[in-house]
């Protein structure tokens, strides 16, 4: 048996992603503390993030709505180990939060809270809970002007 020897290596991949009209209107409102969804026309459902047409009904979004910064934690998954590109250093909490006056879940961060220990984060997070938008010092028009959610 022929025995092959490895090499551990880094690869950088820069690129840049053009966000368009629509993301653009989004990460724009969250530079000024707002958060915009789109509303379909047709079924009457409010996007968020928005988005350029309504994936139920295939028709586009026109109409704007600045919409709510609270509301309920429908699921989340705790991540306390590291892996290749994360938004922050472990552990943090990723959820799925139904803003009020929206129809579908936003997915961002929900934090404000020690997470040393998986039963610390049991006793503070529970699905169905409200929370609301804690805005990082620093806005760049990303997603991370949101810089988590936190339990009300």
């Amino acid at each position: 048996m022929k025995e092959y020897h490895t090499i551990e290596t880094e690869v950088r991949l820069p690129y840049q992603l053009a966000y368009g009209a629509t993301w653009t209107r989004f990460f724009e409102g969250l530079k000024e503390e707002k958060i915009y969804g789109t509303r379909c026309e047709q079924c009457n459902r409010v996007l968020v993030p928005a988005r350029t047409f309504c994936p139920r009904c295939f028709v586009d979004t026109t109409q704007w709505v600045e919409v709510s910064q609270e509301g309920v934690l429908r699921a989340y998954v705790l991540t306390n180990y590291s892996y290749f590109a994360q938004p922050l250093k472990p552990p943090f909490i990723t959820g799925l939060i139904r803003l009020d006056g929206t129809d579908v879940n936003f997915m961002h961060l929900v934090g404000g809270f020690k997470m040393d220990s998986l039963e610390a984060v049991q006793a503070k997070v529970q699905n169905g809970m409200r929370v609301k938008a804690v805005w990082a010092k620093n806005k760049t028009g990303n997603i991370l002007d949101i810089r988590h959610f936190k339990p009300l």
